[in-house]
């Protein structure tokens, strides 16, 4: 109606909420994907996901075995998704749905029916603000979804454990415990796998290669069972046989799932492989036993010994890759286990105490806190004064004051007084959870470069087997036509078999592993790393284009400068009594929210001697002028702040000392602010925002990087070429009195000359040139959505960050070259040594099953490579930084 009556009278109107809601067209899921070996795998699964209607992106990460996929619910929910991943092989759990609504999981014991199901579901739905019911019977496991502002998760342990006479005891299922058990679980049973896997493969060994030279042992191995069958081929036969179908039985599933999706794995090759020396071994000691004069020369200790060694390379893999995402645990690890609920009468009186879980804290609850203990949630002060360490959060060394309206932030130490904080943000509400789910995604995003892996691994193990098939055809066709001697042949076997194990140590030597490998867990390493350190990298996009940034754009406010106003100084032209001046400055002021009224008031305070509960004379008649300062009625005066066009349009005559001032303030990068007293101008306030105390030094640093430096900000020329001059940037490099647009246009303007630009902004006003740059360095005291824009978060909202987050890319990219190095030179040297390169002239040979440990050993060498990452140290020069004086290297 209200609509219809607005386009009667000619304009036009749409309903806000209709238009949200269209918006609103996407969400973000995150599933547990079990069963991928290689980034064949990974990238079958991709494409399969990419490809369901609804789904605007899919990610899927080999390094942490998990899929983001964002899409439109209105077209395909998280169960379709699921069963997309169950229909290409793989098994999916959904980890989080991405819902504005909160989620929560609980264990239920007691329950052992549908029935019991039905009667919990009854009692949760019927709880106000209660939206979303799944339970799963198996795992007594159930996930309610709720709105927080309304109802919690202690209302549904205490509906679960009053429903059915008391039978049913309800308690927090914890967060992250299915990844963590199936990756414990993953460790134990290939370190289980391996270790009978040797039971029976040493020996075969053993019987192979060295009891065979052992007087009296050789005798007995060599004892005749049936015609030219001896009791070591038959022992090494029952021995390999449970290795290869029972301890192997993971590698026949995988190959055939991959197979019967269309694609070839790691898992296929192994198969192969495997396959090729034991059933070759099989016809060769039956055709002796059923021959008198055959002599069969069997490969056992191969496929036995291969697949042991390749258990083994597995096992320290998942061992290694689970320490890549150390640096989440280590974040979540902040959040208090426990927290103190108080019960408050009507008065405010606390009448109970109670420990409970810091995960069943709901919306407005009142947590106290006591000195030494963290902060359980995000919160407000409502009783109580305390300073609190903020340092692993903000980046803040000093402790902050906190006090009645003060907000805290979960996760932070409190330290020296009781409060007692009501809380305002809860689970994954909070400034902590939003950081590790920022981390998380970070670690799934691929990096460019991983499109060179994804790409190869396409073709990888089909030219694998290509090249196996026709190195054992060479060699064969070779030994037929004797185009190589016949003394080549070792004694114990024929061409054929000699052919044989050098189609078989080319299977099984490529490694498809090491490549998929190579960049997500450098990815995730440094990510982490980066995250510990304050600098919060949105994957590895954004690490790929900082290690390449030769131009940086820095904003003046908030990002060279501390962003907070501070009086500098007062020249007065007329005799006023300065408690008086100051009182009736400040009465003006406090009616305006501008930076520059603030700071002027928080002076005023300083001076008489309290920040607290003060009380200025009455204004009248207050008028703001947008651009140009303040007018007010004040004591009966008129009271006039603000710039010089201000004081001509009032007809007020500015003197020559005091246009002085304001040429001596601006050339001090000072805003200078005239103060009018009944049409008399008393005097010039010199207003100034703080340069940062490293700005400097952090500029002379990245010319030693050659890195170009530049400003481009919004405040007049006078302030930014004095700011340019303290910090030491060349004025030709500073762009001044810029919009917003015109800061994006100035960014794509230097890439338009081939560089390479990373944007530092803190404001809404930087948003659009965050964007446009190739790298965009938001500061984390900066506003949401500068923050959001950005691909680079500095928690500290430290400039020295900035040389830290280009670095870490840097020495992260270096490692992923050197994980590339390792796995392409090991496939590219280490096929045509298999293939048997080397054995014309040195008759030097790679069996079969150490080309399996050597396969093995590699993708373990890319992980432990990008483990190194851990290691990583800010710039000697960053950590010993003079800020008054720095050495150029």
């Amino acid at each position: 109606m209200i609509r219809e009556s607005k386009e009667d009278v000619g304009f036009q109107a749409k309903l806000i909420e209709e238009e949200m809601n269209q918006e609103k067209s996407s969400q973000v899921c995150r599933i547990q994907v079990h069963g991928m070996t290689c980034t064949s795998c990974s990238t079958t699964l991709e494409s399969a996901l990419q490809v369901i209607p609804g789904v605007q992106e899919a990610r899927v990460a080999l390094a942490t075995q998990e899929a983001e996929i964002c899409y439109d619910p209105k077209i395909v929910d998280c169960n379709q998704l699921l069963e997309a991943i169950a229909n290409t092989g793989f098994e999916g759990i959904l980890i989080s749905t991405g819902e504005d609504s909160s989620r929560i999981l609980l264990k239920v014991d007691g329950v052992n029916t549908e029935n019991c199901v039905t009667l919990i579901k009854s009692s949760l739905l019927a709880l106000k603000g209660v939206q979303e019911i799944d339970f799963d019977l198996q795992l007594k496991k159930i996930s309610v979804s709720y709105t927080a502002d309304v109802t919690g998760p202690r209302d549904f342990i205490r509906a679960i454990e009053s429903t059915g006479s008391g039978c049913f005891k309800a308690s927090i299922f914890p967060e992250g415990r299915e990844r963590g058990e199936h990756r414990h679980q993953e460790i134990k049973q290939y370190h289980r796998a391996f270790l009978w896997s040797l039971v029976f493969a040493v020996p075969v060994f053993f019987t192979s290669m060295v009891f065979m030279y052992i007087p009296g042992l050789k005798d007995v191995l060599e004892t005749k069972v049936a015609n030219m069958l001896t009791v070591g081929q038959v022992l090494r036969w029952g021995l390999s046989t449970p290795v290869q179908f029972i301890i192997g039985r993971r590698f026949y599933v995988g190959a055939y799932i991959a197979l019967s999706h269309g694609y070839a794995n790691m898992d296929v090759l192994i198969a192969l492989g495997t396959n090729a020396a034991y059933f070759y071994s099989v016809y060769s000691v039956i055709r002796a036993a059923t021959s008198p004069t055959f002599k069969a020369s069997d490969f056992f200790e191969t496929s036995s010994m291969l697949i042991s060694f390749i258990l083994l390379g597995k096992y320290l893999e998942v061992l290694a890759r689970g320490k890549t995402s150390e640096a989440i645990a280590k974040l979540m690890d902040l959040a208090p286990k426990t927290a103190t609920l108080l019960t408050l009468d009507d008065k405010g009186n606390v009448v109970n105490e109670e420990e409970v879980d810091s995960r069943l804290i709901q919306k407005n609850d009142v947590i106290k806190t006591i000195p030494g203990s963290k902060v359980a949630c995000d919160g407000l002060v409502i009783w109580g004064q305390s300073h609190a360490n903020e340092s692993m959060i903000t980046g803040e060394s000093r402790p902050v004051t906190k006090k009645p309206g003060d907000m805290v932030i979960g996760g932070t130490m409190n330290e020296n007084g009781v409060l007692h904080i009501k809380a305002t943000r809860i689970g994954s509400e909070t400034a902590l959870s939003q950081i590790v789910r920022l981390v998380e995604s970070a670690q799934m995003a691929k990096a460019p470069v991983q499109r060179f892996a994804d790409h190869i691994s396409k073709y990888f193990v089909p030219l694998v087997i290509a090249l196996s098939f026709c190195t054992w055809v060479s060699w064969f066709l070779a030994g037929i036509f004797t185009s190589y001697p016949r003394a080549w042949i070792p004694s114990s076997m024929d061409s054929f078999e000699l052919a044989l194990q050098f189609g078989i140590s080319v299977m099984v030597i490529a490694c498809p592993c090491a490549l998929g490998l190579a960049t997500p867990t450098a990815v995730m390493v440094g990510t982490g790393v980066g995250a510990s350190l304050g600098v919060l990298i949105k994957g590895g996009q954004a690490l790929e284009s900082a290690q390449e940034v030769n131009c940086i754009v820095f904003d003046k406010t908030g990002t060279l400068t501390i962003g907070k106003p501070m009086v500098v100084n007062t020249k007065f032209f007329k005799t006023m009594v300065p408690q008086e001046f100051y009182e009736l400055i400040a009465a003006a002021e406090v009616n305006s929210d501008h930076p520059l009224a603030k700071a002027i008031v928080e002076y005023a305070k300083k001076l008489r001697g309290s920040e607290e509960n003060l009380a200025w004379p009455e204004a009248s008649n207050f008028e703001s002028i947008t651009g140009h300062g303040v007018r007010a009625i004040i004591c009966n005066k008129e009271v006039i702040l603000g710039n010089k066009s201000l004081m001509l349009e009032h007809g007020i005559a500015i003197p020559v000392q005091a246009e002085e001032a304001l040429a001596e303030a601006e050339g001090q990068a000072q805003t200078g602010i005239l103060v009018s007293i009944d049409k008399e101008l008393i005097g010039v306030l010199s207003v100034s925002d703080p340069l940062k105390p490293e700005a400097p030094a952090v500029i002379s640093f990245l010319k030693s990087m050659n890195v170009e430096s530049m400003i481009v900000t919004g405040d007049n020329w006078g302030t930014a070429n004095a700011i340019a001059k303290q910090v030491g940037i060349d004025g030709k490099y500073v762009v001044a009195e810029a919009k917003p647009e015109q800061k994006a246009e100035k960014v794509k303007e230097l890439q338009d000359l081939g560089k390479v630009v990373a944007m530092v902004g803190d404001g809404v006003n930087d948003s659009p040139a965050l964007v446009a740059a190739d790298v965009g360095i938001a500061i984390g005291a900066g506003t949401d959505i500068a923050i959001e824009a950005a691909d680079i978060v500095l928690m500290k909202s430290s400039l020295k960050d900035v040389i830290t987050a280009i670095d870490l890319s840097k020495k992260t990219f270096r490692r992923i070259h050197l994980n590339y190095f390792w796995a392409l030179g090991y496939n590219l040297l280490g096929i045509p040594i298999a293939a048997g390169v080397l054995f014309p002239s040195t008759h030097f040979r790679l069996p079969p099953w150490i080309a399996g440990a050597a396969m093995a050993a590699s993708s373990v060498s890319v992980v432990c490579s990008s483990l190194l990452l851990k290691n990583y140290k800010k710039p000697k020069k960053l950590n010993t930084l003079d800020l008054q004086e720095i050495v150029v290297q």
